[in-house]
């Protein structure tokens, strides 16, 4: 199999190919950790689309239970149809609704199986996935049959960091954590989605950006996904580099800022901060 070197919508860091490629090679899941927003759920389309493979998505919940992935079964459509007299009722296999990880283990080809925000689901949630995902199978009671990976999936599993994981989970998987990119990395990442944007723009608008990221008490950093609607917004609105680089107590805010600001306690919070700002400079020798 091809190694994973990112793609041309998907800058990935040398850490982060390292940690896909070691995964693939190890068979082991790969579990991405990261504050959102880092590409942690994208990366996945982007190996799937590297090694031109199928993805097969489940993305978890808060009420999702392990059992899910593997398949459901309709005894109370099976029940109404046993009373109507329905035929389909003879066969058991009318009434499974097979789950994720059936989908992947009986692809025709060797998938991309992303279990997104395992975090998000119960504290038991991946230890009753551990022996699915060790061996490869699980048994289906109703029709006393076992379903087996004739070729192990690409498993990519993300985590917000919502909860800790259980430790015998984390044995199984190899483990890489997602840094928040730096300017440089978001830079090309800008270029990617907007070829020929003038760079003293975007030189401005990362100063910005990274600024309120590093404000304390913000509740909500923006993302890497805000930096972008914020930009396609400076390109529409037509606001140059110049605008942005503006800093007097009036414009601490930067313009067009509901695409950073995602939380009404933030945008109190810039509120106060220029208010702060305009009373200083109005004090005599300010």
């Amino acid at each position: 199999m091809s190694r994973f070197e990112g793609t041309d919508r998907y800058i990935a860091t040398s850490d982060l190919k390292v940690a896909v490629n070691a995964a693939v090679a190890l068979e082991r899941p790969l579990l991405m950790k990261g504050e959102p927003g880092t590409g942690k759920t994208v990366l996945a389309y982007e190996i799937a689309k590297a090694f031109d493979a199928p993805l097969i998505t489940w993305h978890v919940k808060s009420t999702t239970k392990a059992h899910n992935g593997l398949y459901e079964y309709d005894a109370v459509s099976r029940l109404r149809d046993s009373q109507l007299g329905e035929e389909r009722v003879h066969d058991v296999r009318n009434y499974l609704k097979k789950g994720k990880l059936w989908e992947a283990f009986t692809a025709p080809a060797r998938p991309v199986l992303l279990i997104d925000e395992i975090d998000k689901a119960d504290i038991e949630f991946p230890n009753d996935l551990l022996q699915e995902l060790d061996r490869m199978e699980f048994y289906v009671q109703e029709t006393d049959e076992t379903i087996r990976a004739e070729v192990r999936p690409i498993v990519i599993i993300t985590s917000n960091n919502e909860k800790e994981l259980p430790d015998a989970f984390l044995r199984r998987c190899f483990f890489h954590f997602i840094r928040f990119p730096d300017a440089e990395t978001l830079s090309a990442i800008v270029d990617v989605h907007f070829p020929g944007i003038k760079p003293r723009l975007v030189s401005e608008a990362l100063k910005t950006f990274y600024e309120i990221r590093d404000t304390p008490g913000l509740k909500k950093k923006p993302s890497t996904s805000e930096l972008l609607d914020w930009l396609k917004l400076l390109l529409v609105e037509d606001i140059d580099a110049e605008t942005l680089r503006e800093k007097t107590p009036t414009k601490l805010i930067p313009p067009l800022h509901g695409a950073l600001l995602k939380n009404e306690q933030d945008v109190h919070l810039f509120e106060r901060l220029a208010f702060l700002n305009r009373r200083e400079g109005s004090r005599p020798g300010g």
